[in-house]
């Protein structure tokens, strides 16, 4: 990894709120108010245009996908270059897809393959930002459990936010608004990494990163995520969650709502969940157990209330209530998976396991967010939301079934780079 003319070799201090890690922090909660308020606006503008659950899930399905297969090479560049300088090239590159996007709906041109290849750029742009993140928290805070804890706090406080703002936007401004709206958030973004004063990076990783070619490199990524079983099966597990529940539930859920409640139901339910969020981080933050991913897994016992309490027809408070439990878990299960990945391995492979982490994460969401609207038409979408349900118990358990992901124990800290890994590097590219 390189160093930029801002990098210093001091480290980071032992407190949490530093400069640095208060800019992170800012950065984090707007970009994730502007993610949170994009699919209201945008079930809200198809369903209102006349479009469905197809459309919806073939424009989500769009930037998932693009993310999905880009941001393994994104791991591999973000270990081989200034991956702040990545990260703010890539919000960069998002305001103007956004306000392209914003250009659309205002002008009512719209035609659902530009909103899929503008959604395919942002989710490339996402792949080039992403792996830099668990490269950067252990450079600005040296409690990464407590960082993790407090980011994942304030993405929850701007979920339940967002989908509020943006359904007042939409009956301000139209849809067209929310999306001017969302590329000020990465605009925002971009500044405070860029007012970021880092420690340098280890100059050994550095120049064995120079050393090594792309494709061993990886390789290298692909052999140290595959080397530990608690990682790959985590993986293999939420695949099945990705395409037989989390990637139909969310467009499903987004037009069920808007069609038999409106727009701002839809917006009051995330928002629900949101706090929910921030409830479990909050928790997460506190407690610390001994093996993370048991009580990660056993939080996600209480997911299935989500895709259940839209099939039952519950009313929306019930509903809420519903999304608001499994907010917490998903926010608690969310702290404990990421410091285990940030605690569990070596800093100079980070990012790379961490892209194949992700890749894996939501590789087949798209396969669920594309199959949402044919599998509502055939059987109807409250029949396939409660189908949605049943599978996510079955993940819960099967994670905790599983002895390698229950047993693994916590490690405080973060783990030294894996010098031998780069000799590795080298002899494979020779």
């Amino acid at each position: 990894m390189t160093t930029a003319p801002g990098d210093s070799p001091v480290t980071p201090p032992a407190g949490l709120w530093s400069r640095n890690f208060s800019l992170f922090f800012a950065a984090r909660g707007i970009a994730r108010l502007g993610d949170m308020m994009a699919p209201v606006a945008l079930a809200a503008g198809l369903v209102l245009s006349g479009y469905g659950a197809g459309a919806v899930g073939a424009v989500l399905a769009s930037m998932t996908a693009c993310f999905a297969g880009f941001v393994i090479f994104g791991g591999v560049i973000a270990d081989r270059v200034n991956n702040r300088v990545l990260m703010i090239g890539a919000d960069l590159v998002r305001v103007v897809v956004q306000i392209v996007m914003a250009g659309l709906f205002y002008t009512d041109h719209i035609v659902v393959w530009q909103l899929c290849l503008l959604s395919a750029v942002n989710g490339i742009c996402a792949a080039l930002f992403q792996p830099g993140l668990p490269t950067l928290i252990p450079r600005i805070a040296a409690d990464v459990h407590g960082a993790n804890g407090a980011i994942r706090t304030i993405e929850s406080l701007t979920t339940m936010a967002g989908p509020a703002v943006a359904g007042a936007l939409v009956g301000l401004t139209e849809p067209g608004g929310v999306f001017v709206a969302y590329a000020t958030t990465y605009l925002a973004s971009a500044v405070c990494l860029a007012l970021l004063r880092l420690p340098a990076a280890d100059a050994g990783e550095a120049v064995a990163a120079k050393e090594s070619s792309f494709r061993s490199d990886l390789v290298q990524g692909w052999q140290e995520f595959r080397s530990r079983t608690w990682l790959w099966g985590v993986i293999v597990i939420w695949m099945v969650l990705m395409v037989a529940s989390w990637g139909p539930t969310m467009p499903l859920i987004a037009t069920e709502m808007v069609s038999d409640y409106g727009a701002g139901a839809l917006g009051l339910v995330n928002s629900a969940m949101g706090a929910g969020m921030a409830a479990g981080a909050l928790i997460a933050m506190r407690v610390r157990p001994v093996r993370p991913l048991r009580a990660g897994g056993a939080a996600l016992l209480l997911y299935w209330l989500q895709p259940a309490s839209v099939a039952l027809g519950l009313p929306v408070p019930a509903i809420a209530a519903g999304l608001a439990l499994t907010g917490a878990a998903n926010a608690f299960w969310g702290v404990m998976w990421t410091t285990s990945i940030l605690t569990q391995v070596p800093a100079d492979v980070r990012s790379r396991v961490h892209a194949y982490d992700v890749a894996g994460s939501v590789a087949m969401a798209p396969v669920g967010q594309a199959l949402a609207g044919p599998a509502a038409g055939l059987f109807g979408a409250r029949a396939v939301l409660g189908f949605n349900a049943v599978v996510s118990v079955g993940v819960a358990i099967a994670l905790l079934s599983v002895p390698a992901i229950r047993n693994l124990r916590r490690v405080d800290g973060t783990p030294p780079a894996k010098k031998p890994a780069r000799i590795f590097a080298r002899g494979l590219r020779r």
